[in-house]
């Protein structure tokens, strides 16, 4: 393995999370890498060409979910599917269709509350303005990014005078009165207009949201820790993307090598590009069919692989000691950690669970094993929804971070560069039965 080129992971990650401040730009910046390293497009509404052992390819749903994939050198029904599944969304802040809330005399924006953000942590920070805007041409509707880097959007706290119980009770926003976000004296139509290069009435609807304008940094006495907005979860996602292009001269593999990262998972993902949509079986299918085989060869192809569901955990914190099992508490740099539940909040079972092990030690990165207090609720990712839709064994990991659904998070500076490795080696050199019937 080139371990110089994985030892500079978190710097790439930062540079990623820059370009990425919404979905739409995650699966763009997915997208470069992976045009980068010749994988072709496939178009789900179109028919697919001959799939070459060891060739590149990739399948765009919604602009904000993408399915990558390497044919292996036996046809799924033999060889399966090693799959890596993240999110490309976080919470946050959306920009609501009604252009403005005019109070003289200034302009704001209401917004609806994604998921589930930490609310107070957007206050006094500066807001940029992203998303994609829905522009209507001569040849129809088109969809078109839009990144504002720039400081446009605010969120003033409320003087300390005029709410003396803010450091006792803690900050509480009412979302439709107190969450409007300060804009100023423009019109929220012109300055998109502007910067898409049209015309103001050929704007039809926008999905927009505000995010940290901050650059993701290294901090701590030695540099060992990182902080960046979506650290949740767009560390995973390039972790997988990583994985599976680099190092570029990395041979086939016996198993189709698929990176599968959808949106909406802080919401559900019931959507039709989220992971309970038939994104993932639609392009699992249709790799075994185009491969030759027939629905019992995907039934076999199924029964023969492996998902590893990466998603960021919770990095034990030292000033709330009380709110972690003591047994089970993460370390950041302490390399994966490998999330259990009894009741399934998690798809790790004792077997997954002893692949991924395995997967580590080849790898030669450290792993921890994550339970949550048994008197606190668990939360849930993409791992225990795709395991159950598609019947393929899957195992919960994820670098430990602090401040998980903050506008800023953080977490090691090591975290990347050990979980794309472990990611690596579950493409690239997986132990012995790991996926296999």
């Amino acid at each position: 393995m080139h371990t110089s080129f994985f030892d500079d992971s978190a710097r790439r990650l930062l540079d990623f999370i820059k370009t990425s401040p919404t979905p739409w730009h995650a699966v763009n910046s997915a997208e470069h890498l992976l045009r980068a390293q010749d994988y072709q497009r496939l178009h789900e509404s179109e028919p697919w060409p001959a799939l070459s052992a060891g060739s590149g390819y990739y399948v765009i749903r919604g602009g904000s979910s993408l399915v990558a994939f390497r044919p292996g050198t036996q046809p799924p029904a033999r060889g399966g599917f090693l799959i890596v599944g993240a999110h490309t969304d976080s919470p946050g802040l959306r920009i609501k269709p009604k252009m403005a809330q005019e109070t003289a005399p200034l302009t704001r924006l209401g917004v609806e509350v994604y998921g589930s953000p930490i609310l107070a942590t957007y206050t006094d920070r500066d807001l940029g303005l992203s998303g994609r805007v829905f522009v209507a041409t001569a040849s129809g509707i088109e969809s078109r990014l839009l990144h504002c880097p720039a400081p446009l959007l605010r969120l003033p706290n409320l003087a300390i005078h005029l709410n003396r119980g803010v450091n006792e009770e803690g900050l509480k926003l009412n979302r439709q009165t107190e969450l409007p976000l300060l804009f100023g004296h423009s019109s929220l139509i012109e300055l998109l207009a502007h910067h898409l290069g049209c015309e103001p009435q050929a704007i039809l609807s926008w999905e927009l949201l505000a995010h940290d304008t901050q650059p993701g940094i290294f901090w701590g006495a030695g540099q060992e820790f990182i902080a960046a907005s979506q650290l949740d979860n767009l560390g995973s996602c390039h972790a997988a993307l990583e994985a599976l292009l680099n190092p570029y001269d990395a041979a086939p593999s016996a198993a189709t090598l698929v990176v599968a990262l959808f949106d909406h998972e802080e919401i559900g993902s019931e959507t039709a590009v989220g992971a309970m949509s038939s994104l993932l079986g639609d392009t699992l299918e249709r790799i075994t069919l185009d491969c030759g085989d027939d629905r019992t060869g995907y039934k076999q192809a199924l029964a023969r692989s492996f998902m590893v569901s990466a998603d960021a955990a919770h990095a034990w914190h030292p000033n709330h000691a009380g709110s972690y099992d003591a047994d089970h508490a993460l370390k950041v740099n302490g390399g994966p950690a490998i999330k259990i539940n009894a009741n399934r909040r998690y798809a790790s079972d004792g077997y997954t669970v002893a692949c991924f092990v395995q997967v580590c030690e080849r790898a030669g990165v450290p792993h921890q094993k994550f339970v949550q207090r048994s008197d606190l609720g668990c939360g849930s990712t993409i791992g225990p929804m795709t395991a159950a839709k598609l019947g393929i064994a899957t195992v919960d990991v994820g670098a430990p971070i602090w401040a998980m659904h903050s506008i800023r998070e953080s977490g090691g500076a090591l975290d990347p560069v050990y979980l794309t490795r472990a990611l690596h080696t579950f493409f690239y050199d997986p132990p012995p039965g790991c996926g296999h019937a």
